[in-house]
């Protein structure tokens, strides 16, 4: 389990490190749009490219914080009947759902994204827009996004296991949205007496 935890913590870094870097791509996504608004205001000139590019560095936004998101556990869930049950029973639905949903959904993707980016990049993939830009580095974040999504995946489950088993303390102990509240009035509430 040692082993499989250092693989585990490898993958944490490296996606900790990608999620924390790509997230300055949503302010480039945010100036480019900005001065391609001015620009066409202005002086009545504007290009395909521009747009595309605000679209290209959304996607990689997203696509490559998706793993940073679930190792954050931050994931949408809802948790009106996993926020009342035991921390052992959501690990294990956890678990259950990496293992069975999660994985799968995951290999399915890249399974099926290769061969399209492949085909994309030996086409050398052009948009069909007037003026855009070229389509499989796009296409290309697909399979980057899902690859991490995986690896992040697998660290998790490794984790699971783990807290499971007693050998590490729960990385992300569960806090239901009603904790939470009662946390942050409490935390209010004590610097309003101050």
């Amino acid at each position: 389990m040692g082993g499989l935890l250092a693989v585990s913590r490898g993958i944490d870094r490296m996606n900790e490190f990608i999620g924390k870097a790509v997230a300055w791509l949503i302010l480039v996504a945010v100036l480019v749009s900005a001065t391609n608004a001015i620009i066409r205001k202005t002086l009545n000139v504007s290009s395909n490219a521009w747009l595309e590019l605000q679209w290209y560095l959304f996607g990689a936004a997203f696509l490559l914080a998706a793993a940073y998101t679930l190792k954050q556990n931050e994931h949408i869930r809802i948790d009106i009947i996993y926020g009342a049950l035991s921390r052992r029973r959501q690990h294990w639905i956890d678990l259950f759902g990496h293992v069975f949903f999660l994985m799968p959904f995951v290999l399915a993707m890249l399974w099926m994204l290769t061969p399209y980016v492949l085909k994309s990049m030996l086409n050398g993939e052009v948009s069909t827009n007037a003026g855009g830009l070229i389509i499989w580095p796009a296409k290309f974040l697909l399979l980057i996004g899902f690859a991490l999504l995986g690896l992040q995946g697998i660290s998790e489950i490794v984790k699971k296991i783990a807290v499971m088993r007693g050998v590490i303390p729960d990385p992300t102990p569960f806090i239901s949205s009603h904790e939470a509240a009662e946390l942050e009035a409490k935390a209010l509430a004590k610097e309003l007496l101050k």
